[in-house]
């Protein structure tokens, strides 16, 4: 069974991370909400309260892939710790999935991450992709290797849906749109 870590800081937007929990428990992937705090408790942009699994501090390297949902001040929270950037470049020299969606690309872009890869993001951001080859507003998906990269909240359901093509395979992803009447 694939293992998958989704980082939660105040201030994500709660439909982009809490979509892919959804469709991948769904899925049958064991996927764990990661507080980057040192509490459980966090609280989306919206206002919306979650309860994470673990904190950062309980997570290793034992994932198949590390997922970013944007939303802001989240992203910022992400950008800004350091214990985020080494578990996503711990990821990314693995040659393990990487996965970010809304303004969180910008983060992999801070790291460098992105040169001379293809990736999108919450648009007006583009220019925080550092080295990214921009494919255009017609792609609300867009996966260069083991890095996965979405629009925004209204490309959720898409981004989720990649995510578990990649970790289980195509049929599932449709399995599950078809199961929540999602039309791909």
């Amino acid at each position: 069974m694939s293992k998958v870590y989704i980082l939660l800081a105040n201030g994500f937007e709660e439909i982009e991370g809490l979509m892919v929990v959804d469709l991948m428990r769904r899925a049958g992937i064991d996927i764990k909400m990661v507080s980057i705090t040192d509490s459980l408790d966090i609280t989306g942009a919206r206002g919306i309260g979650v309860k994470a699994d673990i904190t950062l501090k309980e997570a290793g390297d034992d994932a198949d892939m590390v997922v970013l949902p944007g939303g802001m001040p989240g992203t910022n929270y992400l950008k800004e710790s350091d214990e985020v950037r080494a578990m996503v470049q711990n990821y990314y020299d693995s040659d393990k999935f990487i996965a970010a969606i809304c303004a969180a690309p910008t983060v992999f872009g801070a790291m460098g991450l992105l040169n001379g890869k293809k990736a999108t993001c919450y648009p007006g951001l583009e220019a925080s992709l550092t080295g990214a080859m921009w494919p255009g507003a017609d792609y609300p998906v867009v996966q260069d290797g083991k890095i996965i990269t979405s629009r925004g909240l209204g490309t959720a359901a898409d981004f989720a849906l990649k995510l578990i093509e990649n970790l289980i395979d195509s049929k599932k992803a449709d399995e599950i749109a078809q199961s929540v009447v999602y039309s791909r």
